[in-house]
């Protein structure tokens, strides 16, 4: 039988050395964060310091932050519908869906959206997506948790827990969300999809934190999509938020959209 003394040693010692291993962690972060601009990681991959103004790599040891709010800016004013389609197949061919033909079924993780305007005549159409709103209300009601938003604000769908009650896709104002009714081939490990779950636009979250813009945004026209960090006031999009004139889609309902319009 073990004594109370040596008992103790053991603690004792156990927590010396998880003291040593944070210590170690809490280096390792300070380090990363102060290296230079980009760090080769292996071929063809890099990962770009932590602080960047724009689109930055976070270390995979850390969480995401409510210090970010990733959000886009889409200016109608700079597509016509084929802009739009390209941005739309982009997508497609990033995470590994396809419009069937069937309108029931297909995924909606972007769509174009003809506008017309009665009173001046004009037509126009722009993407849509989901909003990644501040206040989601898919959250809200998702009886399992598996509608979520991240710390940065970013909107997702565990696809482990989603159980296919489509609440989410009812509550969305945007209609912004989709169910998968079939079984499907070649996904991509990082945009898992499956019967049975709700899907909708991730703002290509793999992308983001490994630093780069979203599939759509670098389909679209220069300067159409301005992809960045809302809280940071030096980046393009705070700046441009600032100081043009945006509106967000059902601006009535308080969710606080993250993604941003001009010119609708």
């Amino acid at each position: 039988m073990i004594s109370l003394k040596n008992l103790m040693n053991e603690i004792h010692q156990k927590a010396e050395k998880e003291a040593e291993n944070n210590a170690e962690e809490t280096s390792r972060r300070a380090f990363v964060k102060g290296s230079a601009a980009a760090v080769a990681l292996a071929p063809g991959m890099m990962l770009f310091a932590y602080g960047s103004k724009e689109a930055a790599a976070r270390p995979l040891a850390e969480a995401a932050s409510d210090k970010t709010r990733w959000g886009l800016l889409i200016d109608a004013a700079k597509f016509n519908d084929e802009d739009v389609d390209r941005c739309v197949r982009a997508c497609q061919k990033e995470n590994g869906w396809q419009d069937n033909g069937r309108p029931k079924t297909d995924a909606q993780w972007i769509r174009r959206v003809n506008l017309h305007n009665k009173k001046t005549k004009e037509s126009f159409s722009l993407p849509m997506m989901c909003q990644h709103c501040d206040e989601p209300p898919c959250v809200d009601v998702c009886p399992t948790g598996a509608s979520m938003k991240r710390k940065d604000g970013i909107v997702l769908v565990d696809k482990h827990i989603c159980i296919g009650c489509r609440y989410c896709m009812m509550a969305c104002p945007y209609k912004a969300r989709s169910f998968v009714h079939e079984h499907l081939e070649d996904q991509k490990d990082y945009a898992p999809r499956g019967i049975g779950t709700v899907e909708s636009c991730t703002m290509c979250v793999h992308r983001v934190d490994d630093g780069r813009q979203p599939a759509c945004v670098e389909a679209a026209p220069p300067g159409a999509m301005v992809f960045g960090d809302l809280n940071e006031p030096t980046s393009k999009l705070a700046q441009l938020v600032r100081t043009v004139a945006t509106q967000q889609v059902r601006a009535d309902l308080n969710l606080d959209p993250g993604v941003r319009y001009r010119n609708i």
